[in-house]
């Protein structure tokens, strides 16, 4: 037998190495992609984003063929959402539901998009939406199933809906007294026996930050998972985070609905970094990182044990959202509008503080920001032109409790200006103001306020994969060194 020389062991083992690196992925995880913002990061870079982090999966909001086609042989798994004001057209007409299908998934199929779930609906139960979903939602779902049957893909491709966590509740009794919404119980009876009757999982969204932003006797402890929070006894069982108590209501929930065994996917879950007191980096950081080292337990909940799937919310901040229910809302993202990371996060759970690898190559805008003019004597003006730029573009961070709410008070008017400048890709015409505001090159962000520069949007331009070539090289030369 030949021996096996040193350094060709050495580079084996170094080749084996690259390779583990190179296809590692994180279990259990995913992201939501949301893109109601001025400018986009084109879908390829959200590939590169997603690959470079281990990331596997990724939910979307809609279907839209261009983006999706970006996934194609990419190892990623993915969701397609079906907006709420589609579910009429797909309950009422099975054709619609049929186009549905061919043209937003057998298309994205056969090109190698790995398409695991459709998402139909978005939170369609919501109070607010005044019972204007209750009819259609699941004859729409039944619909697409419908279409995806005939299509060969029923086994393939699941349907389902993603639930705000207010379609089931327990008052003050604690999970086991969990149960359904009476004023949509029938309908989520239905729903819930479909989804097991198609081997198709509860889609569910938690957001321990909105207990707490909504409640002022939220104990804030039980927003987390490092153990400090005052147990909640139920039936035995100690509860120490609203998550896991939140998540045996539904299992509660579902048993009294005759599927206890049903799969359950944390469709949402996240830590918004502005807009609000709670709403701040280090309580994000916090939450994360408890987060992160639950799930690599894979221990699940007490009703619900092992590992479980999930999705972020959300991958990148959306400055267009609507902040009705707060200004925290266009700042849910992991990474900022360009991709960047916020803190140090270790999606793995173990531990390490290291900073999310960001966007690559990212097209920015000129190095130019708009600001007040400071020679400007005459404020009268001044009110009314930040009140129109603020109705226009982003400004919650200007508002109390935001990231630049203690700048001074020319700074503000001059972040107003920017984002207004930014957000409508540095139009010369956005920088006026009846003679306020002038362009600078100088960056006018401080230490506390960021005063951020527009990307290239997806709108205008193609992105293409980013670090591709890259790896390739590396692993050529890999390859050259190993053949000597």
């Amino acid at each position: 037998m030949l021996e096996t020389p040193p350094m060709k062991m050495a580079w084996t083992a170094a080749f084996l190495i690259l390779l583990q690196f190179m296809f590692i992925s994180v279990e259990g995880i995913g992201v939501n992609w949301g893109t109601q913002a001025a400018q986009n990061l084109p879908p390829s870079t959200i590939v590169q984003i997603l690959k470079d982090n281990g990331i596997s999966r990724i939910k979307l909001f809609d279907s839209d063929a261009w983006t999706v086609s970006h996934f194609a042989k990419t190892g990623i798994e993915v969701m397609l959402g079906v907006p709420n004001n589609q579910l009429a057209s797909l309950a009422k007409h099975y054709d619609k539901a049929k186009d549905y299908v061919k043209e937003n998934v057998t298309e994205a199929y056969k090109a190698g998009v790995d398409i695991r779930y459709i998402a139909v609906g978005n939170e369609p139960f919501l109070k607010s939406y005044n019972g204007s979903n209750h009819a259609t939602t699941f004859p729409a779902m039944q619909n697409v199933q419908k279409a995806l049957n005939e299509e060969g893909y029923g086994g393939k491709i699941k349907v389902t809906t993603p639930q705000n966590a207010d379609v089931y509740n327990s008052g003050s009794q604690g999970p086991s007294a969990g149960q359904f919404r009476s004023d949509i119980r029938d309908v989520m009876l239905q729903i819930v026996g479909f989804l097991k009757e198609n081997d198709a999982p509860f889609l569910v969204n938690v957001y321990p930050f909105l207990s707490l932003y909504q409640n002022p006797d939220f104990p804030v402890e039980f927003a987390f998972f490092d153990g400090g929070a005052q147990p909640v006894m139920d039936k035995g069982t100690a509860y120490t985070n609203m998550l896991d108590a939140n998540l045996d209501t539904l299992v509660w929930s579902l048993r009294k609905a005759g599927a206890p065994k049903l799969k359950i996917i944390l469709g949402e879950i996240g830590w918004p970094t502005d807009g609000n007191k709670d709403a701040n980096v280090d309580m994000a950081k916090k939450f994360y990182d408890g987060f992160f080292k639950k799930m690599a337990t894979k221990k699940g909940t007490p009703l619900y044990p092992g590992e479980m799937e999930y999705y972020l919310f959300s991958l990148t901040d959306e400055n267009q959202k609507s902040i009705a229910p707060g200004d925290f809302e266009r700042h849910w993202g992991v990474l900022r509008y360009d991709g960047q990371p916020k803190f140090p996060m270790d999606f793995s759970g173990n531990g390490r503080q290291k900073w999310p690898v960001g966007a690559k190559d990212v097209q920015y805008l000129d190095k130019r920001w708009c600001v007040f003019n400071t020679d400007i004597k005459n404020m009268t003006s001044v009110p009314a032109n930040v009140q129109y730029a603020c109705q226009m573009a982003d400004c919650t961070a200007l508002n109390h409790d935001g990231s630049c709410d203690k700048t001074l008070d020319d700074k503000k008017i001059s972040y107003a200006f920017n984002m207004y400048y930014q957000m409508n890709n540095q139009d010369v015409r956005a920088c006026d103001f009846e003679g306020l505001a002038r362009v600078v090159d100088q960056n006018a962000s401080t230490n506390e306020c960021l005063f951020p520069i527009g990307i290239e949007s997806a709108g205008w331009k193609l992105g293409r994969p980013v670090g591709a070539n890259a790896m390739v090289g590396l692993f050529v030369l890999l390859l050259l060194l190993f053949s000597h």
